[in-house]
């Protein structure tokens, strides 16, 4: 399947779920509540991308990740990186069979695309776990 690129600012969880459900972006923002206004500000929560999830037929638990390695991760499994200088407001990024998908890869560039990276661009804090 082809990356999702993020269609708000603050989008990256919404491109996350739409690839995980294997649809676009549009539909998967309608997914969660309140989903463009929060995708353009704020962005979401861990717990709001479970209940998208859940709203889909899929059931997913959140854990804090700690220590855990890029490999450890099974394909499906959305993980939040840690805020920092370069991504400020932290990111998600979905584990696939090509590695990891960023929705904005080209980050801090304004038009967004999607790709796959090898490695994990942070240290993980939390991840969105099939159960």
């Amino acid at each position: 399947m082809k990356a999702v690129r993020q269609e708000h600012f603050s989008g990256c969880a919404v491109a996350c779920v739409a690839f995980v459900l294997r649809t676009n972006y549009k539909s998967a923002l309608k997914s969660f509540d309140k989903g463009s206004e929060r995708a353009r500000i704020r962005g979401f929560y861990s717990r709001e991308i479970i209940v998208a999830l859940e709203r889909n037929g899929l059931k997913y638990a959140l854990k804090y990740v700690g220590r855990k390695k890029n490999d450890d991760y099974p394909k499906g499994t959305i993980v939040f990186t840690k805020r920092d200088s370069k991504r400020p407001f932290g990111h998600y990024l979905c584990k696939t069979e090509k590695g990891w998908m960023d929705p904005w890869i080209n980050f801090p560039r304004l038009s967004a695309k999607a790709g796959f990276r090898k490695h994990l661009p942070g240290k993980a804090v939390y991840a969105i776990i099939k159960h």
